[in-house]
């Protein structure tokens, strides 16, 4: 069974940062691929990043690349998005996700997620 806690949501300023973090439960994170997904009001959810289960390869969709970086820590069991230069058209709620995949950009392959972490970012 494994279980993913977000947090670090919040309310920033365009152009601002936030750290969104996800603390994974099982001993099956190190063997998954990680992703994150955010959803806005009446939009449908849409992937951001994703890391790879040995952290040697990264996704980004294009709309966050150059802002946003993902990252691991198998001794944390934890996986981070920092998200740099942030934009109204981020706000969203951000999910984590994790599963064995073969297409890291899409949620359909992911199994297991998180509840979600609310992202504001007013203009």
């Amino acid at each position: 069974q494994v279980q993913l806690v977000e947090s670090g949501g919040g309310l920033v300023q365009a152009g601002g940062s936030l750290r969104l973090s996800c603390a994974a439960s099982g001993r099956t994170f190190s063997r998954y691929t990680m992703g994150w997904f955010r959803q806005a009001p009446g939009k449908e959810r849409e992937f951001v990043a994703a890391i790879a289960s040995s952290g040697g390869s990264t996704y980004y969709a294009d709309s966050v690349k150059g802002r946003f970086t993902i990252s691991r820590d198998s001794t944390k069991n934890t996986v981070y998005l920092q998200m740099n230069s942030l934009k109204p058209e981020d706000t969203a709620v951000y999910y984590c996700a994790t599963d064995r995949v073969v297409r890291p950009n899409s949620h359909y392959e992911y199994g297991y997620w998180g509840q979600g972490t609310q992202v504001t970012v007013s203009s």
